[in-house]
């Protein structure tokens, strides 16, 4: 019998197509751009930053709630088609959001749109595949997998700079569409694909049937709701930070190319951290890993308080932050797959997915909102500083993974 080849020989065309799926889609994209319009959209329509960052937060929590079922339509119809069609679809919307008139309405309806179609274009979809073919190296395949979110953060503000100063806010949407459109979609429909049964690892399946849980069960384990928590937290306090990154930046003396720099500094940061992070949760217990990193950002959110110009204490406040983000994208497909496994991974993760998304979603608009109350982004800072804490701290509580191939397991998993 031939010896079966190394994992990323057989999955790298895969964690690319996914990798170049995730930076060009729903999350990522919407997230780096929309610190660089708010200000532009402002000027021009005279809504309040909370009301702009509320368009965001429709997207979001429209997205989070569809999660699942995007997920759902992954475990019954395959991960390929729900990805391309979904990455193609938020192109398209995401565009159009630049067409918006002078109604509030109609810009809060664009981004109901774009959250109704594209959450299929994010890890729901591309974190399924690429654990069905890594299973001893599933941490760094993931990691790489998720530095599309890196990837994004390193290009996308650039585009966006870049746009608005030529074509304005409104010709910003149609540009950047461009990325998914012509990237994301071809290299999808060559590459990205599930593995046959011989192609998969071993230790995924058994009797030729995945492994793990039902929904069921793992809406009856604590582990599931301390995860939820946990990432809610996390979620809540980073989203806006990245979001209003560049308006806090302004805050403090700096202009909107030192923005984009910063932001691309987020960009790498989160690249490292997705590897650092991805290399240990195959080694060591993913969250012990991830307190350190998950406690750091306090620090962060303590120094981009104020309006102080020191320009070394915001390069190091966004490194911080980006490897926040780093582990918790991480995390979520992680722990989604080593303690509920693969059986219905597309089902837990999406709704493992909802706190993450919706938390983010609203948490441009707490930022805002206290922006625009008091001024200053520094009340937001200071609770976001006790939630990086209690989200690293609950992981703790979590426990041993289970043995989805002991008897024991299979039977009743919530013995595990």
């Amino acid at each position: 019998m031939a010896k079966k080849k190394p994992e990323f020989a057989l999955g790298w065309k895969v964690l690319l197509a996914g990798l170049i799926g995730i930076a060009f889609g729903a999350s990522p994209v919407p997230f780096n751009t929309l610190g660089f319009v708010i200000g532009p959209i402002h000027d021009e329509m005279g809504w309040s930053f909370a009301e702009i960052s509320f368009g965001f937060s429709i997207f979001g929590i429209v997205a989070s709630l569809l999660a699942p079922v995007y997920g759902w339509l992954a475990d019954r119809y395959g991960v390929r088609i729900v990805a391309i069609l979904s990455t193609l679809a938020f192109a398209v919307t995401f565009a159009m959001v630049g067409l918006t008139p002078a109604s509030i309405v109609i810009f809060y309806l664009a981004w109901f749109l774009v959250g109704l179609v594209g959450i299929g274009s994010t890890s729901v979809t591309w974190s399924r595949a690429v654990n069905m073919w890594f299973f001893s190296n599933r941490g760094l395949a993931l990691g790489i997998l998720l530095l599309g979110t890196s990837l994004s953060a390193m290009v996308v503000p650039r585009v966006a700079v870049w746009s608005i100063a030529e074509l304005g806010w409104r010709g910003m949407y149609p540009v950047v569409a461009l990325l998914p459109l012509l990237i994301a979609v071809p290299l999808a429909y060559l590459w990205f694909r599930e593995p046959r049964p011989e192609e998969a690892p071993e230790g995924l399946m058994a009797g030729g049937a995945l492994l793990g849980m039902t929904l069921g069960q793992s809406l009856r384990d604590r582990r599931f709701w301390t995860m939820w928590i946990s990432i809610a937290c996390i979620a809540l306090a980073y989203g806006g930070a990245h979001v209003h990154m560049p308006e806090i930046i302004k805050q403090h003396g700096m202009d909107a190319e030192l923005a984009a720099g910063v932001m691309g500094t987020i960009g790498i940061s989160i690249f490292v951290g997705r590897l650092l992070t991805g290399w240990l949760f195959d080694r060591l217990w993913a969250p012990i890993v991830c307190l350190p990193i998950l406690l750091i950002p306090a620090i962060a959110c303590y120094w981009l308080q104020g309006t102080a110009s020191n320009e070394m204490r915001i390069y190091l406040s966004a490194i911080m932050l980006g490897f926040a983000a780093g582990a918790e994208s991480d995390l979520i497909a992680y722990l989604a797959s080593r303690y509920f496994g693969m059986a219905n991974y597309g089902k837990i993760y999406g709704m493992l997915y909802m706190p993450f998304g919706i938390a983010a979603s609203l948490s441009p608009v707490l930022y805002g909102h206290v922006r625009d109350v008091t001024g200053s982004y520094d009340g937001m800072l200071q609770t976001s500083m006790i939630l990086f804490a209690v989200g690293a701290l609950l992981l703790l509580t979590m426990g041993r993974y289970p043995d989805f191939n002991a008897k024991s397991a299979l039977n009743d998993p919530l013995k595990a």
